[in-house]
């Protein structure tokens, strides 16, 4: 009777190391992997917020274009992507400035 006593104890030992170690696991995924992405996330809301007039931009789709106007009600870019051709845009489709992604090393 005392040997089955020990082997369900046991077994409950197991048990908790188990459940440590998915929580070490999932924190560790949250500090690699969701983490940083929401810290991205926030710094390009921040960015798309803060376009004004005359900003240099890349769009998701690559196309360097310089803001001529910003709807906040619309949400929506009217950019100019040559001379005299201006295009409206959804707010939420740049993601870099042109600036930036022109001094990155290649």
């Amino acid at each position: 009777m005392n040997n089955l006593y020990l082997a369900s104890q046991a077994a409950q030992g197991g048990n908790m190391s188990f459940l440590i170690m998915m929580v070490a696991i999932f924190a560790i995924m949250w500090f690699f992997m969701i983490r940083p992405q929401q810290k991205k996330q926030k710094e390009i809301k921040k960015f798309q917020n803060s376009l004004a007039a005359g900003d240099k931009v890349v769009t998701a789709g690559g196309v360097h274009a310089t803001v001529r106007s910003v709807s906040l009600e619309k949400g929506t870019l009217d950019i100019e992507i040559a001379k005299g051709v201006i295009v409206t845009i959804d707010k939420n489709s740049v993601f870099a400035d042109a600036a930036d992604s022109l001094q990155q090393p290649k």
